[in-house]
């Protein structure tokens, strides 16, 4: 008996539908389950990045920034346009329309690549088949030849500051806001912490941030982390390290508010926030996505275990994205999506682990690729470094934007680019010349001699690599490791 598709892909996230859309055009008949639901009750495609994730927190940067620009940037330029005042609802819509569009976009390319969408939440039994429960409790049971699991992530809850979805908010609640806080406060100075706190502070809350570890985003290159947050503070957040959260308590009424206990190096402490923002993570979504007798296995955190491509112990089951081993990022798990279609098409694909950048999207942006100068240290590798501010850079400085700097780590014997790391303006865009010129085994030589346009933010990573040799031309050298 023939299976009802070949290719059944839960989840419909940047890893799913990228999954599903590159099956389909490796001729394979796909269907995309999918849970989410609109206002309208109608099924949306992007899972938790383009609904409530990276396309929404986005749209509202994009716009604080613009606000920035506006109320105390313009006038430096000779532009005068009065009084400034933001709009916080029509804010929100502008935010709703760039995610409906965006959605839209994506159940045209199901369209056009004959992928199949279903409503409904998909659970994996055993024998590659799969439960689809739709939201008024019909279930049907379907059959595939290969299942891709893309289930996504959910945001960790604590018990000292357990969500109510208006005071005490988690980053979906926070992407709401009808109006501006007055006082903010933000708990984990993460990815998703300094993003959403940026956009608030920006538009004119006081934030404050509560970071449990003595470390300022001790993932990132440490010089670059401290170079960051000199600029945060500068915007005025308060970044609060080794503040652990103990407990909050809410007071309701006309002027709703949350007290939150922490304790820090001086001991017990209390803040009073109108808002509050849990952000200390995600974890893997899989509650009610295997049946028992399914055989997938999962890890002690609740990951589904895969091999380097994405297999799960039981043949024909795949795991891609937030639900597998790997930073949570978008992008990883849309090039899985890819990786693993196109492994059921028989054909050989891989993915290089090693180079996936990584992003924080406050502003000035900041963005890595590649080995830290401490993880370098501890691997006990030899090494160079190259430095370049962005304020000898003549498009930063002519734009006004000039904060940060660019930082390169290459061989101390082959000049191989070991990795790179940018706070900066436009440092998302800038770190991906680097990483396609890593994946090619570059050297910061090779960067060096390449001819790199004037007046352009990029310099700033021409003049890195150059500097990596003691070679910088528009900043004095450091004398060559």
């Amino acid at each position: 008996m023939s299976a009802d598709y070949d290719v059944i892909v839960i989840g419909a996230g940047p890893a799913g539908y990228v999954a599903a859309i590159r099956a389909a055009q490796l001729g394979f008949n796909t269907a995309c389950i999918e849970k989410w639901l609109d206002n309208d009750n109608k099924l949306v495609l992007g899972g938790t990045c383009l609904n409530v994730g990276c396309i929404p927190s986005k749209a509202l940067l994009d716009s604080s920034h613009k606000y920035i620009e506006a109320k105390h940037e313009f006038g430096l330029h000779g532009i005068e346009t009065g009084a400034v005042k933001i709009d916080v609802p029509t804010m929100i819509q502008r935010k709703e329309k760039v995610v409906k569009q965006m959605s839209g976009g994506i159940g045209g390319l199901f369209q056009a690549n004959k992928v199949t969408p279903i409503s409904g939440v998909g659970k994996l039994l055993k024998d590659k088949k799969v439960e689809v429960t739709s939201h008024d409790g019909k279930s049907q049971v379907l059959t595939a030849d290969h299942v891709i699991i893309a289930a996504g992530s959910v945001p960790i809850e604590i018990p000292p500051a357990p969500t109510d979805g208006d005071v005490i908010v988690d980053s979906t609640g926070a992407l709401e806001f009808q109006e501006v806080p007055k006082r903010l406060g933000v708990i984990g100075a993460g990815v998703i912490g300094l993003e959403l706190g940026s956009v608030w502070s920006r538009l004119g809350s006081e934030v404050v941030v509560l970071e449990a570890t003595e470390n300022f985003l001790p993932m990132v290159d440490q010089q670059i982390a401290k170079e960051a947050k000199k600029i945060l503070i500068k915007q005025k957040l308060d970044i609060k390290l080794g503040a652990m959260v103990t407990g909050s308590k809410l007071k309701k009424g006309k002027s709703p508010s949350v007290a939150v206990q922490y304790k820090d190096k001086e001991g017990d402490q209390e803040i009073i926030f109108d808002k509050l923002i849990v952000c200390v993570g995600r974890k893997p979504y899989t509650e009610g996505l295997l049946s028992d007798d399914c055989g997938v296995e999962k890890d002690e955190r609740g990951f589904i275990k895969v091999d380097d491509h994405c297999l799960t112990n039981v043949a024909g089951v795949y795991a891609i994205g937030d639900v597998v081993r790997g930073p949570m990022l978008a992008h990883k798990g849309s090039e899985e999506g890819v990786m693993v279609a196109e492994i059921i098409a028989g054909q050989k694909a891989a993915m290089n682990y090693d180079l996936i950048p990584s992003v924080i999207y406050t502003h000035p942006e900041i963005a890595s690729i590649g080995k830290t100068e401490e993880q370098l240290k501890a691997e006990g590798v030899e090494y160079k470094v190259g430095t370049f501010p962005f304020l000898a850079v003549g498009r930063a400085v002519a734009a006004n934007d000039a904060d940060g700097m660019v930082k390169m780590l290459a061989d101390a014997k082959t000049d191989r680019v070991l990795g790179c790391h940018i706070v900066g303006p436009s440092a998302a865009d800038l770190v991906q010349t680097v990483t396609l010129a890593m994946e090619f085994s570059t050297s910061a030589e090779d960067i060096g001699m390449t001819v790199f346009a004037h007046p352009a933010l990029s310099e700033a990573v021409h003049e890195a690599a150059l500097a990596v040799n003691g070679h910088a031309i528009h900043m004095p050298n450091r004398k060559k490791r």
